[in-house]
């Protein structure tokens, strides 16, 4: 593991792969960490790729440099803290592969960053045109209890009382049962006891629907920016799991028309929100053709 500061964090990462290699950043998810993706990056560099996999902000041992910095969650945040690494380990244009969280910014990051991007890889979540939260179908509101658990203050407090216990139920209840066992999940949850993982996830998700919630101007500019993106210009590659319970395929049917520069969906069978985690050969067969055909190397 390395760390690397930026303008507002210390940035823990993992590393591997030739260092002349074309570089590939890797996103993790929430509630994930990078572990999630051992098996995926060991195939990326076995095939020549540089891999690069940061934890996100509030996670594993990324800490932010100052107690004054707003603990935002947003897409636009996460995506600038991949830039800033990017730009401090000297990478100019990379592929971008993210799942849920990742898959936000890697979205973002083709938004508004499309010089930079050779190609998205994006598992379990679509693409939303300007970043735009919607009000979900009631059918899908009920998949997406946990964010409204989240923005009452009482079940804030219960987040904040066992982050680790929180994320279980995720993992619990977005896939087919039986797919991970204690040991995968308590290495993945070492990263849910950094102290600004729960502040960052709960800005993440209650700043979608509440007024009032912590912003940090820096991302503003950003996020104007962002809301009048409606094209993406980068190459995609989308990956759902059929049977994911969070985010199901019918969240993700009809986007080609947003991508001007290519997009392929790939639908999992028997798979549900962690397709890298539950098909990781799958996952990565596909993620290398993608690299190749699209040039990313």
């Amino acid at each position: 593991m390395r760390k690397i500061q930026t303008e507002l964090l210390e940035i823990a990462f993992e590393e591997g792969g030739p260092k002349d290699g074309p570089a590939v950043v890797i996103l993790h998810g929430w509630p994930d960490a990078p572990c999630g993706w051992d098996s995926i990056a060991s195939r990326l560099q076995a095939e020549g790729w540089r891999t690069v996999i940061p934890y996100l902000r509030g996670s594993g041992p990324t800490r932010f440099l100052s107690k004054e910095t707003p603990r935002v969650g947003s897409g636009v945040a996460l995506a600038q803290d991949a830039i800033d690494l990017a730009d401090a380990l000297g990478l100019g244009q990379f592929a971008v592969v993210g799942h849920d969280w990742g898959a936000r910014a890697a979205y973002t990051l083709a938004a508004l960053f499309p010089d930079r991007i050779s190609t998205v890889s994006a598992l379990a979540l679509g693409y939303q045109p300007g970043g735009r939260f919607e009000v979900p179908s009631f059918e899908q509101a009920r998949k997406f209890w946990y964010q409204w658990f989240m923005c009452v203050d009482g079940g804030a407090e219960k987040v904040r009382a066992d982050p680790a216990g929180f994320a279980r139920i995720q993992w619990e209840t977005w896939s087919p049962a039986d797919w991970f066992d204690e040991d995968e999940f308590a290495r993945t949850a070492e990263s849910f006891s950094n102290p600004d993982w729960v502040s960052t996830t709960l800005n993440a998700y209650r700043s979608r629907w509440r007024d009032g919630e912590a912003r940090d101007s820096r991302y503003e500019d950003g996020q104007q920016r962002l809301e009048k993106v409606e094209l993406i210009s980068t190459p995609t590659l989308m990956i759902q799991g059929m049977d994911d319970r969070c985010d199901p395929p019918t969240e993700s049917e009809g986007l080609e028309r947003y991508f001007a520069g290519g997009y392929r969906r790939l639908l999992l069978e028997g798979v549900g929100h962690f397709p890298h985690r539950e098909a990781p050969g799958i996952v990565a067969d596909v993620i290398v053709n993608h690299l190749r055909d699209k040039g990313s190397r």
